[in-house]
Formats: C-alpha cells, sequence, structure tokens
C-alpha cells in the first residue's frame, strides 16, 4: 500500500469461510444434504424444520471431514470437544438458535503455507504461513429469497416487497474455517481462498463452489495506519454477500480504500469490541452498511444438551491423517523432480486432482514421447480430459516419431560419462535446480545421436543422482 500523506498503511485482513460438506444426509437428520437447484421445501423433516421433540443426530461422516481438514491445515485436534447453541433470531433459524461449536471445536490453532497460485510461475515452499485459528463444524441455516414488487410484468404479494425462505438448505453440514489476521491484501485473500478450496477437492469433502454457495467467504477488514510516528487503527468491518472469488478481491479493495478515506477524513479509530457488518453490493461494486455487529456474548452460546460430546483417541486420530492421500503441494514437488516439469507446469496440472492423475497415466505409457511434451500439451492445448483418454492423447503424439532402441549397457555408459564431464549439472540438481536433469538428459541424447529413449534416459540419471 504506497504512502498517503506521509502515511504507511498496511491492512489487516481476517477470513472466516463457510464451506458446505458434499455428505449425503445432512447434519442431524437423514434428509438429502444436495439442495442446489431442486424445489424449494421439498427436502426437510422435524429436525431441520425445527419442530417441537425432533432430536438431532450427529452426522459421523461430516465430523470426520471436518478432523480431515483440521489435520491438513496442520492444526490441533482436541481429544474432547463439543456442539454449542448459538442463540439469535433470524428467519433462516427454525429453532431460533444454530447447533454449532464455540469453545471447544474439532480443530485449532493449525497454520498453511500459501504458494503464490497458478500462473505465478513459481510454485512450494515461496509463499507465507497463514495461522488456522480455528476449523468447526456446524449446521446451515435456510435460504432467504428476497422479492420486490413486479417481476417481469407478474403479480407479486400486491406489489409489496417481501421475502421466502427455502428450508432446503437448513440442516446442511457446514465446515467454518477461521484464519487469524495474517493477510494483508486483496490478492493474497483471493489466493488463499482460491488454493483453500484446491485442498478440500482433493480431499474429496467438498466442491466449494463460490457460486452455488457451497464456499462462502466474510473478511474482515482494518488498516493499521503509521503516521508521525504514531500508531492508528481503523474501525473493524466484516463484509458480507460475496459469491466470487473476484469480488473478494474487489470488495477488499474497495474497502481498504473507503477506510482510508474515512480516517483521513474523520480520524475514525477502532474501539474495543467493536465490529461493524457491511454487505458487497455487486451491482454498484462498493460495500454497504448493514449492521453493528454482536459479539460472541451476544449470542448466549450454551452447550447443546442433546449432543453428547465427542471424544477421541490419539488412535482415531491417527487413522484419519493416515487417510489423507498427496495434497497439491506434495504433488508439485514430487512431479517437478520425478518427470522433469516446471514450477508453472506443476502448478497447473495439480490444479485438479483428476488432471494430474490424467498427466501420470499418460507418462506410464509414454514411450517415445518425453514427459516435458506431455505436459506442454496438456498445460498450453487444455486438453479436455474426460473426451480424449491418456492412451489416445499418446497415440497422437507418438505419431511420426521413430521408435528408439533402449541401449542397455550402451546408454548406461553413456550416462556415465554425461555425468563425470558435468559436474556443476550435478551440483545444480542436488541443490534442487529440477532443470539440471533436462540438460543432463539432452548431453546424453547428444552422445547417442538421439538413439537413447529421453524417458529411459531420465529414469537412469534420476536412479544415480538420488
Amino acid at each position: 500500500m504506497p504512502n498517503t500523506l506521509n502515511q504507511k498503511i498496511e491492512p489487516i485482513i481476517g477470513l472466516e469461510i463457510h464451506i458446505e460438506l458434499q455428505t449425503k444426509s445432512k447434519m442431524f437428520c437423514s434428509c438429502p444434504a444436495d439442495h442446489f437447484g431442486k424445489e424449494p421445501n421439498n427436502q426437510t423433516c422435524p429436525v431441520c424444520l425445527g419442530l417441537p421433540g425432533a432430536l438431532p443426530v450427529p452426522n459421523q461422516k461430516a465430523i470426520e471431514w471436518t478432523v480431515l481438514a483440521g489435520l491438513a491445515l496442520d492444526s490441533e485436534i482436541p481429544l474432547f470437544s463439543k456442539f454449542d447453541r448459538k442463540n439469535y433470531f433470524y428467519p433462516d433459524l427454525p429453532k431460533g438458535y444454530q447447533i454449532s461449536q464455540y469453545d471447544l471445536p474439532l480443530a485449532e490453532k493449525g497454520k498453511w503455507k500459501m504458494s503464490r497460485g497458478a500462473g505465478s510461475r513459481s510454485a512450494g515452499d515461496n509463499g507465507k504461513w497463514i495461522r488456522i485459528k480455528r476449523v468447526h463444524l456446524e449446521e446451515d441455516t435456510a435460504k432467504l429469497i428476497h422479492q420486490f414488487g413486479m417481476e417481469n410484468g407478474k403479480w407479486k404479494m400486491e406489489n409489496k416487497n417481501y421475502t421466502l425462505i427455502d428450508f432446503n438448505r437448513s440442516g446442511v453440514p457446514l465446515m467454518e474455517i477461521v484464519t487469524e489476521p495474517d493477510l494483508c491484501s486483496a490478492e493474497e485473500a483471493k489466493i488463499f481462498l482460491q488454493k483453500l478450496q484446491q485442498l478440500v477437492r482433493y480431499l474429496a469433502i467438498s466442491e466449494a463452489d463460490m457460486e452455488k454457495g457451497q464456499m462462502r467467504c466474510e473478511p474482515t477488514i482494518n488498516l493499521k495506519i503509521s503516521k508521525n510516528r504514531k500508531l492508528f487503527f481503523t474501525p473493524l468491518v466484516e463484509v458480507k454477500n460475496i459469491n466470487s472469488f473476484r469480488f473478494v478481491q474487489k470488495a477488499i479493495d474497495y474497502e481498504i480504500n473507503r477506510q482510508r478515506e474515512e480516517f483521513e477524513r474523520t480520524g475514525l479509530e477502532k474501539q474495543p469490541g467493536s465490529k461493524t457488518t457491511r454487505g458487497w453490493d455487486e451491482e454498484k461494486q462498493i460495500t454497504v452498511l448493514q449492521r453493528e455487529k454482536e459479539e460472541a456474548e451476544d449470542y448466549r452460546y450454551f452447550p447443546e444438551p442433546d449432543i453428547p460430546p465427542i471424544r477421541w483417541t490419539k488412535a482415531q486420530i491417527s487413522n484419519l491423517q493416515s487417510q489423507i492421500s498427496e495434497l497439491p503441494d506434495q504433488k508439485i514437488k514430487r512431479l517437478m523432480k520425478r518427470y522433469g516439469l516446471s514450477a508453472y507446469q506443476a502448478e497447473i496440472l495439480t490444479q485438479t486432482k483428476e488432471e494430474a492423475d490424467y498427466f501420470e497415466r499418460a507418462c506410464e505409457i509414454a514411450g517415445v514421447v518425453p514427459f516435458k511434451e506431455i505436459a506442454n500439451v496438456i498445460v498450453n492445448k487444455r486438453i479436455k480430459i474426460e473426451k480424449l483418454s491418456s492412451s489416445e492423447l499418446i497415440k497422437t503424439l507418438a505419431k511420426g516419431k521413430k521408435q528408439r532402441p533402449i541401449l542397455g549397457e550402451e546408454l548406461d555408459e553413456a550416462i556415465d560419462e554425461v555425468l563425470k564431464e558435468n559436474s556443476t549439472a550435478i551440483s545444480d540438481f542436488k541443490k534442487g535446480k529440477t532443470a539440471a536433469i533436462e540438460f543432463l538428459v539432452g548431453q546424453v541424447a547428444r552422445r547417442t545421436k538421439g538413439q537413447a529413449d529421453p524417458n529411459q534416459t531420465r529414469k537412469l540419471l534420476l536412479e544415480k543422482l538420488l
């Protein structure tokens, strides 16, 4: 943030992210959890409608998936947790309270190292640490649909404004991830959300589609202003009603500028326990005042009496940890090392687990086709993997290429000679410069006059160097 009027301005941004888990049933009842696009109020029962006498039964899968997410975010998993009632009155809460978690969440004190995002031509360990305050589980609320007078010339409740309620979403498992205020720009917040979406998709616990409401973000923003050797902090503002990564970035940028201008005009500072809620107006591209934010004590939390506490053993946590397969950043490093890919190629190929698996299946049957050529075709031509199988891709790429015989001992000798002559490249490789392996593959090809299989050469080189 540039200096303005001899001021140094630093944005302070924390995120609250809600993610709907893609379980088959809702959080506390057996109604279907897949509610998007369904006939309104067609997937309800006495439990999710909050009718008297209905008792909640927790969804075990949703609880385990929330712990999986906590483990993937390097969080501590307390061996004792519980559900609480969060009391407030609003039309989307049929019970008058929401079953959530307050002081004993399923996961807490996590941390996550961000990479800079696909397209940055850099990946892996070059990001910053973002602290994760907590990961907890709750039930989603009903969906409010606001109608305003006439619509397309049709009669609308005597032309009065009104609100409809769809309870299909009520009770869907909702995981909330709360970060510490460690983000310092709108772009950083956007990248964090994109990488978080990728993470939960790799875990196969949610599609996290923002446009469908499966992932929602509420950033809390204020500014640290250094002026005349004094520090000032602008009032905290939470922004709601954001439904895309692009609008997250726009809303935060707008709010940073609004707060800067307000401070320059009024000198207004943050007050203890005070937070304002503003909504993002997509049409006008501005934030608008909604209400003064209630604090936790205003919700009158107390333990949920109808649900027993959750107790884990260390063996259960270890079993859940073992279920986490290779995550995106781990996969990026492995693809770079194993196939000689650039950071940019590896990050694009790992945007989805399906595309990464497609690439590796193609490499298994590559034959005369170099791994980097496969990667380039997938990355640059954006192959539709659901329409072209990996074997069909390899057949297409192999056309016109002469089969290079595997030279056996002759190849092994050529590789040894190249290694003797290129100590600098070996040193570079061992320092982590994976591009050095491609240089060595080229030197072997040159020595064998193109008769060496590049994939076999790369494999033997790696065996000798690792």
